[in-house]
Protein backbone atom coordinates (compact mmCIF):
# COMPACT_ATOMS: atom_id res chain seq x y z
CA UNK A 1 0.00 0.00 0.00
CA UNK A 2 1.19 3.86 -1.03
CA UNK A 3 1.19 6.62 1.04
CA UNK A 4 -1.74 7.96 -0.92
CA UNK A 5 -4.01 4.57 0.07
CA UNK A 6 -2.51 4.71 3.57
CA UNK A 7 -3.62 8.08 4.04
CA UNK A 8 -6.99 7.33 2.16
CA UNK A 9 -7.70 4.49 3.98
CA UNK A 10 -6.87 6.45 7.54
CA UNK A 11 -9.89 9.07 6.05
CA UNK A 12 -12.01 6.24 5.96
CA UNK A 13 -11.36 4.71 9.34
CA UNK A 14 -11.36 8.61 10.78
CA UNK A 15 -15.21 8.47 9.82
CA UNK A 16 -15.47 5.21 10.98
CA UNK A 17 -14.34 6.06 14.46
CA UNK A 18 -16.45 9.07 14.86
CA UNK A 19 -19.50 7.22 14.29
CA UNK A 20 -18.29 4.16 16.41
CA UNK A 21 -17.38 7.06 19.33
CA UNK A 22 -14.24 5.70 19.16
CA UNK A 23 -12.08 7.97 20.58
CA UNK A 24 -9.03 6.48 21.87
CA UNK A 25 -8.50 5.38 18.28
CA UNK A 26 -9.40 8.97 16.99
CA UNK A 27 -7.10 9.94 19.53
CA UNK A 28 -4.10 7.66 18.10
CA UNK A 29 -4.66 9.01 14.60
CA UNK A 30 -4.23 12.73 15.44
CA UNK A 31 -0.92 14.54 16.78
CA UNK A 32 -0.81 15.95 20.16
CA UNK A 33 -1.14 19.61 18.46
CA UNK A 34 -4.15 18.65 16.37
CA UNK A 35 -6.29 20.50 15.31
CA UNK A 36 -9.74 21.08 14.06
CA UNK A 37 -11.50 24.18 12.50
CA UNK A 38 -15.31 23.50 12.39
CA UNK A 39 -17.76 25.39 9.49
CA UNK A 40 -18.73 28.08 12.16
CA UNK A 41 -14.83 29.07 12.39
CA UNK A 42 -14.29 27.81 15.93
CA UNK A 43 -11.15 26.02 16.81
CA UNK A 44 -10.75 23.06 18.79
CA UNK A 45 -7.70 21.17 20.27
CA UNK A 46 -7.88 17.10 19.66
CA UNK A 47 -9.11 17.18 23.61
CA UNK A 48 -11.98 19.45 23.49
CA UNK A 49 -13.12 18.08 19.93
CA UNK A 50 -12.37 14.07 21.69
CA UNK A 51 -14.64 15.17 24.58
CA UNK A 52 -17.62 16.61 22.64
CA UNK A 53 -17.47 13.74 20.70
CA UNK A 54 -17.81 11.16 23.86
CA UNK A 55 -20.29 13.97 25.38
CA UNK A 56 -22.70 13.84 22.76
CA UNK A 57 -22.19 17.33 21.86
CA UNK A 58 -21.01 15.77 18.18
CA UNK A 59 -23.48 12.76 17.20
CA UNK A 60 -22.44 11.28 13.58
CA UNK A 61 -24.53 8.29 12.02
CA UNK A 62 -22.95 8.12 8.52
CA UNK A 63 -20.26 9.17 5.86
CA UNK A 64 -20.53 7.99 2.75
CA UNK A 65 -17.24 9.00 1.10
CA UNK A 66 -17.30 10.76 -2.68
CA UNK A 67 -14.04 11.32 -2.98
CA UNK A 68 -10.65 11.39 -1.40
CA UNK A 69 -7.74 13.24 -2.75
CA UNK A 70 -3.92 13.05 -0.88
CA UNK A 71 -0.76 14.69 -1.96
CA UNK A 72 2.54 13.50 -0.40
CA UNK A 73 5.65 15.26 0.18
CA UNK A 74 8.35 13.60 1.98
CA UNK A 75 6.45 13.00 5.59
CA UNK A 76 4.22 15.58 5.22
CA UNK A 77 0.53 15.25 3.13
CA UNK A 78 -2.45 17.57 2.77
CA UNK A 79 -5.54 15.68 1.84
CA UNK A 80 -9.22 16.71 1.03
CA UNK A 81 -12.06 14.17 1.62
CA UNK A 82 -15.59 14.24 0.26
CA UNK A 83 -18.05 12.85 2.29
CA UNK A 84 -21.59 13.05 2.76
CA UNK A 85 -22.53 12.79 6.07
CA UNK A 86 -25.11 12.80 8.59
CA UNK A 87 -25.17 13.79 11.90
CA UNK A 88 -26.03 15.68 14.83
CA UNK A 89 -24.19 18.91 16.09
CA UNK A 90 -24.57 21.33 19.17
CA UNK A 91 -27.85 19.62 20.28
CA UNK A 92 -29.50 20.38 16.91
CA UNK A 93 -31.49 17.87 14.91
CA UNK A 94 -30.12 15.09 13.02
CA UNK A 95 -29.03 16.26 9.30
CA UNK A 96 -27.28 15.87 6.12
CA UNK A 97 -24.32 17.44 4.95
CA UNK A 98 -22.13 17.24 2.05
CA UNK A 99 -18.96 17.78 4.22
CA UNK A 100 -15.27 18.97 2.27
CA UNK A 101 -12.33 18.14 5.42
CA UNK A 102 -8.96 19.31 4.20
CA UNK A 103 -6.47 17.66 6.20
CA UNK A 104 -2.99 18.29 6.63
CA UNK A 105 -0.43 15.28 7.77
CA UNK A 106 2.33 14.15 9.41
CA UNK A 107 4.04 10.75 9.27
CA UNK A 108 5.58 9.77 12.47
CA UNK A 109 7.45 7.03 13.25
CA UNK A 110 6.12 5.60 10.28
CA UNK A 111 3.09 6.37 10.75
CA UNK A 112 0.49 9.31 8.84
CA UNK A 113 -1.36 11.03 11.83
CA UNK A 114 -3.42 13.97 11.14
CA UNK A 115 -1.97 17.04 11.80
CA UNK A 116 -5.15 19.74 11.26
CA UNK A 117 -8.36 19.86 9.99
CA UNK A 118 -11.24 22.21 8.32
CA UNK A 119 -14.68 21.33 7.72
CA UNK A 120 -16.48 23.51 5.07
CA UNK A 121 -19.16 21.73 2.25
CA UNK A 122 -19.48 21.23 -1.06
Amino acid sequence: MDNREMIRALYRRYWQDMIDKNTDGLCRMMTDDYVLMHMTGVRQSRETFLAGLADGTFRYYSAEHDSIEATVSGDTATMVGKSRVTAAVYGGRKSSWRLRGDFTLRKENGVWKFTSSRASTY
